[in-house]
């Protein structure tokens, strides 16, 4: 009767609603009961005291920020949640970073207290057993294995082998960059509190469906990686590889769909187009042979063998006309010479197209814009310029505008001042300055 006497004298003082004490700080106020505040003296609190709508599982506050032993002498509240959030930083049973971290117990302490009473502590076994359930399901859909083994490769950072990985770490079975990888800056100075309007209220929960969204697309990404074994580049290059010229054309175009549906599936799809291109070509060496008048394939490696015969005495035949054709012109007996070292060398020579103008002097083919930047802002007479001198749209746009520009400024422009200005070939500046002047873009000087 004393206490609560004295207690109505100090509303400051709150009893234990399990012992009925006075609360000497510090003490545990539950976050989620009241009101009235439902406090708690440590002694209650640790044997897990539960009334009515309070249970023992309840966000709580601690009252006081000085140090006290919560699980056992010796470990004070303060230490309790620094080991908590060095093993959340360094991860379990790496005790040695653990222990460095909180510098004031050592790895076997901290492996013994933490062992003690947060694994084996029956107060805590159905909230660890449900923690791990989340984790197996996150594992499963997050985690990228890279292959079962005691020591993963652990790749220096900005190594070739971290490259070829993207930043894959598979002791961590994480990426060293995440996709969207500051995505949590946009929440990082988001705080809920009681007296926001509504509409603030329904920005903040809009902006965290949006981190939602970004975090699914992160994951989406990390699990089209993970099963179609994309985190090695040049292996996956290299099984590229092994299919014809065609094929991977068609793997190239088709790898955009490889997100819709699984990996069995899409390489499915690839190897029976792959298939499906080994007939055709079966099927046309065999329309060949029939047209041939070949009925056995003891004749069909015959024909092959003139055949190749055949095409190599061709392509000689071809060379030499060109030589002969071109005979008054050094540089083409030049090609033509290179071309037959290399085909005496084994090597495939790389043909060219010759042309000659009325004076013997060879000239180049037009230059074809298809595809080119800058093609679209030419006018007809400009690309047949282009064409002509052999110059991409977008230098012949920079030189233009470097000539309209000196142009303006000293009210004329001459031939020798835009040599200066251009620094190509003389004659390609001369018909870029002769275009320019014939279609009034530039005045002479």
């Amino acid at each position: 009767m004393d206490r609560l006497a004295s207690f109505g004298t100090d509303p400051f003082k709150p009893p234990c609603r399990g012992c009925s004490t006075y609360l000497v700080e510090p003490f545990i106020k539950c976050a989620e009961c009241g009101p009235p505040s439902f406090y708690l003296c440590l002694q209650c609190f640790t044997r897990g005291f539960e009334y009515k709508k309070h249970q023992s599982d309840h966000k709580y506050e601690i009252m006081q920020t000085s140090d006290f032993p919560v699980l056992e002498p010796g470990w004070t509240a303060q230490e309790e949640m620094a080991l908590l959030e060095a093993v959340m930083d360094c991860g379990f049973g790496n005790w040695q970073d653990v222990a460095y971290q909180m510098r004031t117990k050592t790895k076997e302490e901290c492996e013994c207290h933490y062992t003690k009473h947060f694994i084996n502590n029956p107060l805590f076994s159905s909230t660890l057993l449900s923690l791990r359930q989340m984790e197996d399901a996150r594992t499963a859909d997050s985690a990228i294995p890279f292959k079962p083994t005691d020591d993963p490769p652990r790749p220096t950072f900005d190594s070739v082998l971290s490259r070829d990985m993207a930043g894959y770490m598979p002791a961590r079975a994480d990426f060293m960059e995440e996709f969207d990888n500051y995505a949590e800056w946009d929440l990082k100075d988001i705080d809920f509190v009681d007296d926001d309007s509504d509409i603030l209220h329904a920005l903040k929960i809009a902006v965290v469906d949006i981190y939602h969204s970004r975090l699914k697309e992160r994951q989406r990404r990390k699990k089209i990686i993970r099963d179609h074994g994309l985190i090695n580049l040049r292996k996956f290059q290299m099984l590229e590889r092994r299919y014809p010229k065609e094929v991977q054309d068609l793997y190239e175009a088709m790898r955009r769909f490889a997100r819709v549906v699984g990996p069995i599936e899409h390489d499915k799809f690839i190897e029976s187009h792959a298939l499906e291109f080994e007939l055709r070509r079966e099927i046309r060496r065999l329309q060949e042979y029939r047209q041939a008048g070949i009925r056995s394939f003891c004749s069909a490696k015959v024909y092959e063998r003139v055949k190749r015969v055949r095409e190599d005495e061709r392509r000689k035949r071809t060379m030499l006309c060109d030589a002969l054709q071109y005979l008054q012109d050094g540089r083409a007996c030049r090609q033509w010479l290179h071309k037959q070292a290399a085909i005496d060398a084994g090597i495939t020579p790389v043909v060219t197209t010759i042309t000659t103008t009325g004076t013997g002097r060879r000239s180049a083919p037009p230059l074809n814009l298809t595809g080119l930047p800058g093609t679209e802002k030419l006018n007809e007479r400009e690309k047949e310029l282009c064409q002509v001198v052999r110059l991409v749209p977008g230098a012949y746009l920079e030189y233009k505008q470097a000539l309209l520009n000196e142009c303006r400024r000293q009210g004329g422009l001459r031939l020798a001042q835009a040599r200066a200005l251009i620094k190509i070939d003389v004659n390609k500046t001369r018909k870029i300055y002769d275009f320019l002047i014939k279609e009034g873009y530039i005045n002479k000087a």
